[in-house]
């Protein structure tokens, strides 16, 4: 009997480590600056349906001319589809502007709020970005 119940409080406490590590990959502070919003345009290079984020390749050309690559984290591809963004929404070439919010390490990354494409269509990305849980809107 003791040894079912060491098994039953190991796997308990396994549970509960796994979902505080869930919880904390999600926490947008940690990673992304409310104090450092930023708007870029540029186009779609790749998009990576993967869980827990999605990932958006963006080209943004520098002042200069250089193009550089910018990762954009959207929420997951459940939630992306669930509010009408799949990867036939928005194909790789299409030119956009994100708003979003700068990573806190220095990096060309960024978490995503919207995208807004030419016709003016804006399109909630999910995940943690503050304001971007919404639906798909015009």
């Amino acid at each position: 009997m003791q040894i079912r119940s060491t098994i039953i409080a190991v796997a308990a406490g396994c549970g509960l480590a796994a979902a505080l590590e869930v919880s904390a990959h999600h926490a947008f502070a940690a990673e992304f600056d409310i104090d450092k919003p930023i708007t870029l345009e540029g186009t779609l290079a790749e998009w990576e349906m993967i869980n827990p984020h999605s990932w958006f390749h963006i080209d943004v050309e520098s002042p200069d001319g250089e193009v550089q690559r910018w990762l954009i984290e959207g929420g997951s591809p459940n939630q992306l589809i669930r509010m009408g963004v799949t990867q036939n929404t928005v194909p790789v070439g299409t030119f956009l502007v994100i708003e979003g919010y700068l990573a806190r390490d220095g990096t060309n990354k960024a978490v995503g709020r919207d995208f807004i494409l030419a016709d003016g269509t804006r399109l909630f990305l999910g995940g943690s970005a503050p304001g971007a849980q919404g639906p798909a809107r015009p």
